[in-house]
């Protein structure tokens, strides 16, 4: 039996521009398909695995194990968002290209780098590396003109700080509709500096330069990120906003997580940013399903 298609009865989710994709060596058509991008810090003092996965050896088995375990995405960092002293840029290529290399060569997952420095983002891609997923809302334009002059997507997220500084309570009048604007002025820019809007990817930065109550509001109302058209991120894993809403600490907050990327999903997210990529890829599947772009794996009961 072929599962039906939505109806206007079924939850309203913002069209899509250039909803088919070719990103890396997989194809996605986002119109009825959630990515599941997991997390591999090559970072000895990452906020959430505080530097279990620093050791190459840990962190191409972490990959490996997320792309086993059903991950669509591996996005592989050197240097953690939050601030902190000065890595030079040889120093972050150095933890992340031989990670880069190491998944290219074994797996065709889709592999992203989590840069804001056109250095970094140039030699991943070289290496295999199909996403710039850059943390900092294009700080340095020259990753704009690195992606522009290859086949690579890029991943523009919402951030105000310069790179790696504090931004104590942050004010918005309105949150949703700040973030809203800064994504489109900065696809602009990006466009502007030769990206072609079909490789561009939004995101709203969950917890960056916001605090939870801001980051609640941006989860409430995510459809209104959606609505831009673009392909948005949901990177809501283990954050901030989670412990402090559930009076969770780190290692407790995998419950929340999936719920935060749930709620996302069902408002238009089509990319979620997730430490547990076997939970992950099993919650959204299931939210696939529930919107009826995937059917069962099999069907027995009361048959």
């Amino acid at each position: 039996m072929r599962i039906s298609e939505p109806t206007s009865g079924h939850l309203y989710l913002p069209p899509l521009q250039h909803s088919r994709r070719t990103i890396g060596r997989r194809s996605f058509d986002f119109s009825r398909q959630i990515a599941v991008m997991a997390i591999v810090n090559r970072t000895p003092d990452s906020f959430f695995d505080e530097g279990r996965t620093f050791a190459l050896d840990a962190a191409v088995e972490a990959a490996m194990d997320a792309a086993r375990a059903g991950a669509d995405w591996v996005d592989i960092g050197g240097v953690k968002f939050a601030p902190g002293p000065e890595l030079p840029a040889d120093d972050e290529v150095a933890r992340v290209l031989p990670v880069v290399q190491a998944v290219a060569q074994s797996s065709d997952v889709v592999i992203s780098v989590d840069t804001f420095r056109h250095e970094v983002a140039e030699a991943c891609i070289e290496a295999g590396a199909a996403v710039v997923n850059d943390t900092t809302g294009l700080h340095d334009p020259d990753v704009a003109r690195v992606v522009a002059d290859s086949d690579a997507t890029l991943v523009i997220t919402h951030s105000l700080a310069q790179p790696r500084t504090p931004f104590p309570h942050p004010h918005y009048d309105d949150v949703v509709a700040e973030v809203t604007t800064f994504l489109r002025r900065r696809v602009d820019r990006a466009v502007e500096l030769g990206v072609p809007i079909e490789r561009i990817v939004i995101d709203p930065g969950h917890d960056l330069n916001k605090s939870t109550r801001q980051t609640l509001e941006l989860t409430r109302r995510f459809a209104e990120i959606a609505e831009i058209g673009l392909p948005a991120l949901a990177a809501v894993s283990n954050k901030d906003f989670i412990g402090e809403t559930l009076d969770r600490d780190k290692p407790d907050r995998l419950a929340g997580s999936l719920a935060a990327a749930t709620i996302c999903a069902m408002q238009g997210a089509r990319i979620v940013r997730m430490h547990a990529a076997r939970e992950s890829v099993d919650a959204m599947r299931l939210v696939e399903a529930v919107l009826g772009w995937r059917e069962p794996a099999y069907e027995r009961h009361n048959i």
